[in-house]
């Protein structure tokens, strides 16, 4: 498998989705990139608003940008229907790109609008706003208890501090049950 910058991967599915109108956020270990202490992350992970109507041509699109790549159109079904996940593996550098399906509940809806605009090697890209990678990072804190979650909350504190809105903070971590997580990550 070749060793190219993950950044390129990035842009081409980012442009995948612009193209076909899907509005998406990126999360995970490239979003903590972004916010928070650099760290090794395999894959890119994606929040997607996706709809019926744009399913075959996201697949199709996929399937274009890579012949070698990988990507399960039932799998793509089923996590629409289920707002679940599915997967597309790049043939050229093994990366794992992750489609989240948004829930469309409030705080899928509140962390699509509050997206945040970065350019990645001269193309816009949208990532999570420091908070909304929070609070989604207490989630997985909370349902894995891996401590990779919890460093990585630490870190954009740190890194992202001062400027983190903490009364949205603290609203949405009460509403998602998560209130005492965020309280412990902000005394390290």
């Amino acid at each position: 498998m070749e060793n190219i910058d993950p950044r390129k991967l990035l842009v081409e599915i980012v442009s995948i989705l612009d193209k076909n109108k899907i509005p998406y956020l990126i999360t995970g270990g490239m979003a903590v990139f972004v916010w928070g202490r650099p760290r090794f992350t395999a894959d890119i992970d994606l929040v997607v608003e996706l709809s019926v109507d744009k399913l075959a041509e996201l697949e199709h699109a996929l399937k274009l940008l890579d012949k070698a790549g990988y990507v399960d159109g039932e799998a793509m079904r089923d996590a629409l229907v289920r707002h679940g996940e599915f997967n597309f593996i790049d043939g050229i550098t093994g990366m794992k790109v992750d489609f989240w399906v948004s829930s469309g509940d409030p705080f899928d809806r509140s962390r699509l609008k509050r997206r945040v605009s970065k350019k990645i090697i001269g193309h816009q890209v949208y990532f999570s706003s420091p908070e909304d990678l929070i609070l989604s990072k207490l989630r997985w804190w909370r349902d894995t208890g891996s401590s990779r979650h919890k460093e990585d909350i630490v870190s954009i504190i740190s890194i992202s501090g001062d400027g983190l809105d903490r009364g949205y903070l603290d609203k949405w971590a009460e509403k998602l049950g998560h209130k005492d997580l965020l309280d412990e990550a902000f005394k390290k």
